[in-house]
């Protein structure tokens, strides 16, 4: 019992520093930048102020979706990263299975 609730305590501290982190993407070779926290909430929307002059709005539309989308993506990856220094089942030993 004290290992499992080791393990959510240690869960729990992985997922607020991976939350504190922020990770960015752009899109349109720069023109749109998205940045994004390791809870996967947005905290930011770049856009180039060129692209708001060419008044393309489905162009603008489209880079924004791919920006935000990188970035979460790269969130994700840097939180599976995170959860895995935790390594499976937080070093739980469980009757049966490994070398015991």
């Amino acid at each position: 019992m004290k290992q499992a609730q080791a393990l959510q305590e240690k869960l729990k501290e992985v997922q607020e520093q991976a939350a504190a982190k922020v990770v960015s993407a752009d899109a349109g070779g720069g023109m749109v930048r998205a940045s994004v926290d390791g809870s996967m909430q947005v905290r930011k929307i770049e856009i180039d102020p060129a692209l708001l002059a060419s008044n393309d709005k489905t162009m603008l539309e489209d880079l924004i979706v791919v920006a935000v989308n990188l970035a979460l993506k790269r969130a994700q990856e840097i939180v599976a990263q995170e959860m895995g220094k935790v390594g499976p089942l937080g070093g739980i030993k469980l009757p049966g299975f490994g070398s015991d």
